[in-house]
């Protein structure tokens, strides 16, 4: 019997309130491990640890999703936090990124998705424009609080992601931050109409993919189903590899229906 392919999915690390509790808690929204399951992988969390840990762990991944979530620490890039940059979380910060290097360095499959796409293009050197708006002149890619609204993305033909979602497609966003200087190695892979950078891939990896969208709250989960597919096919190292539990074919799940956006 084949086993579904493991998908380590980052989390928050958050004060959270449930029951009669309010404690720290390592905190993802479930739409994330649902779309997972849906393209057929297992997901398993991955909240903050200490930097050492990261190549153990990712050692018994077969790929990585990095989770959207808080402004990363503008020295992370050499910059001074801009007044509209959220506090560093320099805990999650540094474990993601160690996360993200041994997953890399393993070359097993990786989808950023919001800050993580931001983390994949710090990670290669590159660098974040911190307020959005005053870029662009609008806020339509993060225009309500605690929504996700819907833009529209046309994506670069020849690219990865540009096969997935060939040609405009309108997704899924709540960002006030985007990628300034692209990173080494990779190249831009869509963008909106105002040119913000909205995908980026990486042209030294097998499957090293950022979105600036939130997938797993819209309508395109041939990006969700394309990681879990790779995660299920032959290549890499480490012991997920060579004990055979990557060594099958992955069926996709049924396409499923997911929260309303705002318009």
């Amino acid at each position: 019997m084949t086993q579904p392919p493991l998908i380590g999915l980052t989390t928050y690390l958050a004060q959270a309130q449930w029951g009669e509790w309010d404690l720290p808690a390592a905190v993802l929204p479930a739409a994330y491990a649902d779309c997972v399951r849906a393209a057929g992988g297992r997901a398993v969390l991955l909240p903050p640890d200490a930097p050492e840990a990261a190549a153990d762990v990712v050692e018994r991944l077969d790929a990585i999703l990095l989770a959207g979530g808080e402004d990363l620490d503008p020295a992370l890039y050499g910059a001074v936090p801009h007044p509209r940059t959220g506090p560093p979380v320099r805990e999650r910060d540094a474990w993601e990124r160690a996360v993200l290097a041994a997953g890399l360095a393993r070359d097993i499959p990786v989808l950023g998705v919001c800050r993580g796409m931001q983390l994949m293009n710090v990670h290669e050197g590159g660098t974040l424009i911190q307020h959005l708006p005053d870029r662009v002149g609008h806020d339509g890619h993060n225009p309500h609080r605690g929504h996700f609204c819907s833009h529209a993305v046309t994506t670069v033909p020849g690219t990865r992601v540009g096969a997935l979602l060939p040609g405009t497609h309108h997704v899924a966003t709540h960002h006030h931050q985007a990628v300034d200087r692209l990173g080494a190695g990779l190249v831009v892979a869509a963008r909106a109409a105002d040119g913000t950078v909205e995908a980026i891939e990486s042209t030294r990896h097998r499957f090293a993919v950022g979105v600036q969208w939130h997938p797993e709250m819209g309508d395109d989960a041939p990006v969700l189903r394309a990681l879990v597919a790779a995660a299920g096919s032959a290549g890499g190292t480490g012991p997920a590899r060579t004990a055979g539990r990557n060594t099958r074919t992955v069926r996709n799940a049924p396409g499923r229906t997911f929260p309303a956006q705002v318009p």
